[in-house]
């Protein structure tokens, strides 16, 4: 029997191990089991890109589901609330039109209310508050559990699908509060959101968005090398195959502890040594790894973290550039760019609120970004 590959380096594919995130992990595990008001209950998770979000909220609906919960996954994009009301709404029930907003107004009906969805002049309206009751109070929902929802790419929701959104969750455990039903009978609804630092901050930087800001708030970081090391030794294994130790560690450090680098990394030097026909993975082919890894790298991390940037900004990345991977001085940007000291102030700032770059020392900068600057001298 052909051996399977046991890396998955793709956009919210399950990894074999999700190492460096236990923490989050237990979190969200003893929201799920301390009942209705939990903290962790409500969760913002943050990360660059290719930290894992996807797959964080992927594995909280794997858990919910084990837990006999009910789960929505969705991604913030346009009409993202008639979808959420569309999922919880009783099987059969027609649903001829849709629109929702914090105050709309549509022919023949009366104006809608905050977070409520009107389906046709003759249907009564229908509010994601109440879509979310209904649902909870559902035979099908047992005793003490409740509904997940999880809302990926956060950063790309309008206000007023967060606003509708906190105000019908916000509602719904008020209710549950008031209800005669003791604690532990309490059915609940859990909400995690995942989507990039910057644009979480600007997006809920308004008084309408509070009850989203005391979020229980986790943002995923670089993985622990030694975590990175034995996640290799553990997976390969478990495969059919065998890495040394050092090897194992020198996989690790390239991968610097960036969570999709460290399933590239796995991923092609597993195949550098099936393409071989050997189960032992050596030197050569975590050396062949990087070089591929590299690649793909580049295509999904490195490309579209340019998307949107500047002319200026572009500038500014690339008189960076030069110094990579090493930091850069502050001061060589003004000559490099052959801009004023206040223009090289402006974008750094701005660089830095998009987590492009970030200060590496009195006076110095570096990449946010891993391999960002070597993308750079290569375009």
């Amino acid at each position: 029997m052909a051996l399977a590959n046991p890396f998955k380096p793709t956009a919210g594919k399950m990894p074999p191990i999700l190492i460096g995130r236990q923490s989050i992990i237990d979190d969200f595990t003893e929201a799920l089991e301390n009942g209705a008001g939990a903290p962790g209950r409500i969760m913002l998770i943050t990360g660059q890109r290719g930290f894992g979000k996807t797959v964080m909220l992927t594995e909280f609906r794997r858990m919910a589901r084990a837990r006999h919960w009910e789960t929505i996954a969705e991604t913030a994009s346009a009409g993202l609330i008639t979808r959420l009301v569309t999922a919880l709404a009783p099987t059969g029930m027609r649903l001829d039109q849709a629109d929702i907003s914090p105050s709309i107004g549509i022919a023949g009906v009366a104006t809608a209310s905050l977070g409520q969805a009107r389906f046709s002049a003759e249907a009564s309206p229908l509010t994601l508050r109440n879509a979310l009751n209904k649902r909870l109070g559902s035979r099908k929902i047992g005793k003490g559990k409740g509904i997940l929802i999880t809302i990926d790419e956060t950063q790309a929701a309008t206000q007023e699908d967060l606003v509708a959104i906190a105000t019908a969750v916000q509602h719904v455990i008020t209710d549950a509060d008031e209800s005669n039903v003791p604690d532990a009978d309490k059915k609940g609804v859990a909400i995690v959101f995942a989507g990039l630092p910057y644009m979480i901050n600007e997006l809920l930087d308004n008084e309408v968005t509070t009850f989203l800001r005391r979020a229980l708030r986790r943002e995923l970081d670089n993985v622990p090398l030694p975590d990175v090391k034995n996640a290799y030794l553990e997976t390969i294994e478990d495969s059919g195959k065998t890495i040394d130790a050092a090897d194992a560690l020198d996989a690790a450090r390239l991968s610097e502890g960036y969570p999709y680098m460290v399933q590239l990394i796995g991923y092609y030097m597993w195949q550098a040594a099936q393409r071989r026909r050997s189960d032992v993975i050596d030197t050569s082919d975590v050396e062949t790894a990087l070089s591929d890894a590299l690649l793909a790298f580049d295509d999904a991390v490195c490309a579209p973290a340019m998307d949107g940037t500047t002319s200026a900004e572009k500038l500014f990345l690339k008189a960076m550039a030069k110094d990579s991977p090493n930091p850069t001085q502050v001061g060589d940007l003004m000559e490099r760019t052959r801009r004023s000291r206040s223009w090289v102030s402006k974008y750094r700032a701005a660089l830095i609120k998009d987590q492009l770059i970030r200060p590496a020392g009195h006076g110095q900068l570096e990449f946010a970004v891993p391999h960002l600057g070597q993308y750079l001298q290569s375009l």
